[in-house]
C-alpha cells in the first residue's frame, strides 16, 4: 500500500476504483477470445501454441485483477455499483461483460492451459468458471430486460449494438460448454450438458433475433449517439459468431453424448454457420466502413475499442469450426485471416489502453 502510495504522490497517477466499472471486463474478455482463437485455428504458424499460451495466462492474470478490483469497488463505493446496474441503462448492458469473459478465461484454461497446468487442474476450474458464468449469464439476460421493461427509462429509436451484451451471454455458455462433454462421467451427465447447452443456444439465438432488428432501427433513426461509441458496431457480429461457433462445438459433442443425433447436429452446424458467417462478412464490412470514417474524424480512445476484439474472436472461431468440418479451403483461409485481423485489434486496443491508464485518462 505504500508503494503504491509513493507512486500515486510521484507520478499524480490515482486508482478511483469508483470509475471501475463491468465495462472492463471487456479487456479480459478480448484477451481470452484472442488466446482461445489461436488455439482454434485450423492451421498452425511457429510460436502459435506459446503466444496463445502467454495470452491465456495474461486473461487469467487479468480477471483475477478485476475480480479483486470489482469486490474492492462493491464494498467501498455500493451506491456507485447500484447506480451502474439500476439507474443507468448505458452502464446496466454491460453486466452482459463478466459472465462471458468468466467463461472465456475457463475455456481458454481447458484448450490452451491444460498443457501447462495439467488436465485434472484444467478441468476443475473449467467447470468452475463455466458454472458460475452461466448462472451469471441466465442472471443477466433476464435481469437487464427486467430492467429496461420496468425500470430504465430506455427508447428503441435510441437503441445500440450494446443492448445486445446481456442476451449474448447464454450464446457464449452454450459454445464453450460442449468442450467439458468428453470429461464428465458417460451417460446422463453428458447427455445433459449436450442438451443444456442446445438450450442456452436457443436463450441467445431468440433474445438475439428479437433486439437485432430493434438495434438496427435505433441506428438508422437515431444514428450512434457520439464518435466513441462508433466501435460498439463490432458487437453485432458477436452473437453472429458464437452461434456459429456454438453449432460446431455441439455438433462435435453430440458424437459423444448423443450419437443418433450427431449426423444431422453436423448438418445443421455447416448450413446455419455458412450463412450466419454469411450476413457476419456483411456486417464486417459496413462496421469496418464506419470506422475507418470515425478514425479519419479523430475518434478518441475509450473502452469501447476493446469492442473490436470478441466480436472478430468469434467469427475466428466460427469460421475455424466451419473449415474443421467442411475441409473447405477458403474457409481455413478466412479463419486464418480473421485472427490476424483480431491480433492487430487485441494489440492496438492493448497498448492504448495501457497508455491511457499510465497518463490518468482511466480509473483516475
Amino acid at each position: 500500500m505504500a508503494t503504491l502510495t509513493a507512486l500515486r504522490d510521484t507520478t499524480g497517477f490515482r486508482l478511483d476504483l469508483s470509475q471501475l466499472g463491468p465495462n472492463w471486463y471487456a479487456a479480459v474478455m478480448g484477451t481470452a477470445i484472442t488466446a482461445n482463437g489461436a488455439a482454434a485455428l485450423p492451421v498452425h504458424f511457429p510460436g502459435l501454441v506459446g503466444f496463445s499460451q502467454a495470452v491465456w495466462a495474461l486473461s487469467l492474470g487479468l480477471l483475477a485483477v478485476l475480480v479483486t478490483g470489482r469486490v474492492l469497488h462493491f464494498r467501498r463505493h455500493p451506491d456507485a455499483a447500484r447506480a451502474q446496474l439500476l439507474d443507468n441503462p448505458a452502464s446496466a448492458v454491460f453486466y452482459g461483460c463478466p459472465p462471458m469473459a468468466l467463461l472465456a478465461v475457463g475455456y481458454g484454461t481447458l484448450v490452451v492451459g491444460a498443457p501447462l497446468i495439467g488436465t485434472a487442474p484444467a478441468v476443475a476450474i473449467d467447470v468452475l468458471l463455466w458454472t458460475v458464468g452461466t448462472v451469471y449469464a441466465l442472471a443477466v439476460a433476464l435481469g437487464i430486460p427486467y430492467l429496461m421493461i420496468t425500470r430504465h427509462r430506455v427508447s428503441a429509436l435510441e437503441a445500440n449494438p450494446t443492448w445486445l451484451l446481456p442476451v449474448v451471454a447464454p450464446m457464449v455458455a452454450a459454445a464453450l460448454g460442449p468442450a467439458l462433454v468428453p470429461h464428465l462421467p458417460e451417460g446422463g451427465a453428458q447427455t445433459a450438458m449436450l442438451y443444456g447447452c442446445y438450450g442456452l443456444f436457443g436463450a441467445g439465438l431468440i433474445g438475439t433475433m428479437v433486439l437485432l432488428p430493434v438495434v438496427v432501427t435505433g441506428l438508422v433513426h437515431s444514428k450512434l449517439p457520439s464518435l466513441v461509441l462508433t466501435p460498439s458496431l463490432f458487437l453485432v457480429l458477436g452473437p453472429l459468431g458464437q452461434s456459429t461457433t456454438a453449432a460446431n462445438q455441439l455438433a462435435d459433442a453430440a458424437r459423444t453424448a448423443a450419437p443418433r443425433f450427431a449426423p444431422a447436429a453436423l448438418a445443421f452446424a455447416v448450413l446455419f454457420g455458412l450463412m450466419v458467417m454469411g450476413f457476419a462478412l456483411l456486417w464486417l464490412g459496413l462496421a469496418t466502413a464506419a470506422n475507418v470514417k470515425a478514425w479519419r474524424a479523430e475518434m478518441p480512445f475509450a473502452m469501447t475499442w476493446w469492442a473490436f476484439t470478441f466480436p472478430l474472436g468469434t467469427m475466428v472461431t466460427g469460421a475455424a469450426g466451419l473449415a474443421r468440418h467442411t475441409g473447405f479451403g477458403a474457409l481455413t483461409g478466412l479463419a486464418a485471416g480473421l485472427f490476424v485481423m483480431l491480433v492487430v485489434a487485441w494489440c492496438t486496443a492493448a497498448v492504448r489502453t495501457v497508455s491511457a491508464i499510465a497518463g490518468g485518462r482511466l480509473l483516475r
